[in-house]
């Protein structure tokens, strides 16, 4: 019985490992993140005003297919202004970051908020009331 076994055994393994791996035709269809484009020139523009909502950010960018060139602003919550000048080539990305104007924050102001009557305070809740025997 053992030795049937290990006959079995060795045969299968034998069998597996005489497989040869798939060949795949060479005209099969790469998955698109393998794919790879030619950089292509390009130059856009765009640019936000919105004084209703506060909205006031715009965007410019260059590229001759191997440095791209470009900057971008927004205003931030604070009031200033954020400017990034930026420069992407086979050496990486490099930005320059500048800030214009002062950050503006408003004045702290307590909340005039009252606690309303009815409710009992953190001494009273924590009393346990326990029924009479």
């Amino acid at each position: 019985m053992q030795l049937q076994f290990i006959v079995v055994f060795v045969s299968i393994i034998a069998l597996v490992a005489g497989q040869e791996n798939p060949q795949y035709a060479n005209n099969v269809a790469k998955p698109s993140y393998e794919q790879q484009q030619a950089p292509m020139p390009h130059s856009f523009a765009w640019a936000v005003k919105d004084e209703p909502s506060k909205n006031d950010y715009s965007h410019q960018q260059e590229s001759d297919g191997k440095v791209t060139t470009g900057s971008y602003r927004v205003v931030l919550p604070d009031g200033r202004t954020q400017i990034v000048a930026y420069r992407a080539d086979e050496n990486g990305y490099v930005a320059d970051v500048k800030y214009e104007g002062e950050a503006r924050y408003p004045e702290y102001k307590p909340s005039s908020y009252n606690k309303p009557a009815g409710y009992p305070t953190s001494s009273e809740a924590a009393k346990p009331e326990y029924p009479a025997a």
